[in-house]
């Protein structure tokens, strides 16, 4: 059965909180990518050819250099294994990922190899001309002994592998079956981003994520729809042994092909700048989610929302939690109900990615045991005040040291999945301590909210907030309504 509703953003906001935990191998072909930006305002007298004025140029690792720059950009740790040559283009992507913090110990350089070089010339932000040096060349014994004893020392402390296909080399010849023979040994998930038509050098990995085009070449026909796309993943699992497939899809998003299911997850709209790069960043994503505990459709979402932000972007591009993290609110639209119940870390990088969207962000809290008229007045006018109101709620052990030991009537979950199904409420954050000054701190929302009966001075966090440059409101309260006059209300009713 086909389906197609995207899975709820609760579990994809917990995956991404635990991808700083997370380790991934990568072995594959490590590219130099040199970006020349000029203008263009004259044709050269020696042929019939533009002139490029160079005004800058900067270099970025590509391929599985990409891969590994966006696992660290997202806060994981990743493992390089491969060998590059000892040449200037070599050095750079050592020196990159030295101040990346990578160890390149699984990283050999050999005077027998060339590194591969993509250099890149742009006008006006449009490429003019791609000039690439690389040399396809398998590995010898040597490199290649050397390259299986890191990848085994390396395994022991890594969650997931990725094996990273540019076509230059490293994996060609039965090096790809080999890795993924040690990986199905060791009990660990490898994923492919496969190159080429021939498939069957992957046999027996987790997963490969191939592109629409590439899923097509592998089956030698054209696939478009739906249904061509689960026939030719389909293919491919039975021929070869894969778990599943992840196929992009452009525009149209991600399919995520199983044996006997498959999910079409839809992206974004938004402006397209630059594909380089965006496969690295999708297996990259998707296998942070899987090391996390996410399952596949979940990991897909996740990685679905990451190239969308990647492909916005110039150049060989990598995305921050923050970015990924705002890129899924805007797939899933605000939040609801239980969808909006958030832990401390997960609450900090939604409200990251709403001001980063240029959203106002308000904060409001308390014990909230009996909502009422007045909780209802409060939260609205406090939502009034900002584009987003995250609400700190007081735990049940909190209001028992606040309110005594007969409090609260109705516990935690309750009161947070009563105050997430209002509309006026974008996220409910549950805190342990008796005021929550320490969550105002992490979250340094825009506005901080509390009724009139405070005044500024007496407000938890007026300080912090103040200090880094938001507001105190003060609104008035709806007289007479009172958790506690409720429950005396209800107790002389009960003795009567």
């Amino acid at each position: 059965m086909i389906k197609h509703n995207p899975p709820s953003p609760e579990p994809l906001h917990r995956a991404i909180a635990r991808f700083g935990q997370a380790t991934v191998l990568v072995v594959g072909d490590f590219i130099l990518d040199r970006f020349v930006n000029g203008v263009i305002e004259r044709i050269s007298p020696e042929a019939p050819i533009p002139v490029l004025h160079g005004r800058g140029e900067m270099s970025a690792m590509g391929g599985a250099g990409n891969v590994v720059c966006n696992i660290v950009s997202l806060g994981a740790r990743a493992i390089p294994v491969s060998a590059i040559g000892a040449d200037h283009a070599g050095d750079n992507l050592m020196r990159m990922l030295s101040e990346l913090g990578v160890d390149t110990a699984g990283l050999s350089q050999d005077r027998g190899r060339m590194t591969s070089s993509k250099s890149r010339f742009s006008a006006l932000n449009q490429q003019v001309l791609r000039f690439d040096e690389e040399e396809i060349k398998p590995l010898g014994a040597t490199e290649r002994a050397g390259l299986i004893r890191h990848f085994r020392d390396a395994l022991e402390h890594a969650d997931i592998v990725i094996l990273s296909d540019y076509g230059k080399g490293i994996l060609l010849d039965g090096v790809a079956a080999e890795l993924i023979a040690i990986c199905r040994d060791a009990g660990k998930p490898v994923l492919v981003d496969p190159k080429g038509r021939d498939y069957g050098r992957y046999a027996g990995a987790t997963a490969i994520t191939p592109n629409r085009k590439e899923l097509g070449e592998a089956v030698g026909r054209a696939v478009f729809s739906d249904d061509e796309i689960v026939a030719a993943a389909r293919e491919l699992i039975a021929g070869h042994g894969f778990e599943f497939v992840v196929a992009t899809r452009s525009e149209k998003g991600m399919s995520v092909v199983g044996a006997d299911d498959a999910r079409h997850i839809a992206t974004q709209a938004r402006e397209v700048f630059d594909v380089s790069g965006a496969g690295d960043t999708v297996i990259a994503s998707f296998a942070l989610a899987l090391a996390a505990g996410a399952d596949r459709v979940a990991a897909a979402s996740i990685a679905n929302a990451a190239g969308g932000v990647v492909v916005g972007k110039r150049g060989t591009a990598r995305l921050t939690v923050e970015e990924l993290t705002g890129a899924l609110f805007r797939s899933h639209g605000p939040t609801v109900h239980k969808d909006a119940i958030l832990d401390a870390s997960a609450a900090a990088r939604m409200v990251a990615a709403w001001k980063e969207e240029g959203l106002s962000v308000g904060f409001t809290n308390g014990c909230f045991d009996i909502l009422h008229a007045g909780h209802v007045s409060l939260l609205h006018a406090a939502r009034s005040q900002c584009d987003r109101l995250v609400l700190g709620l007081n735990s049940d052990a909190s209001v028992r040291r606040l309110k005594g030991p007969s409090r609260p009537v109705n516990d935690q979950h309750d009161r947070a999945c009563v105050l997430a199904a209002l509309a006026s409420v974008d996220a409910v954050v549950v805190f342990e301590e008796d005021t929550p000054l320490a969550l105002i701190e992490a979250l340094l929302p825009d506005i901080l909210v509390k009724g009139a009966d405070y005044t500024i001075d007496t407000v938890v966090g007026a300080d912090v907030v103040q200090k880094a440059g938001g507001r105190v409101v003060l609104v008035d309260l709806v007289a007479g309504k009172s958790t506690t006059g409720t429950i005396g209300k209800l107790r002389a009713t009960g003795s009567n």
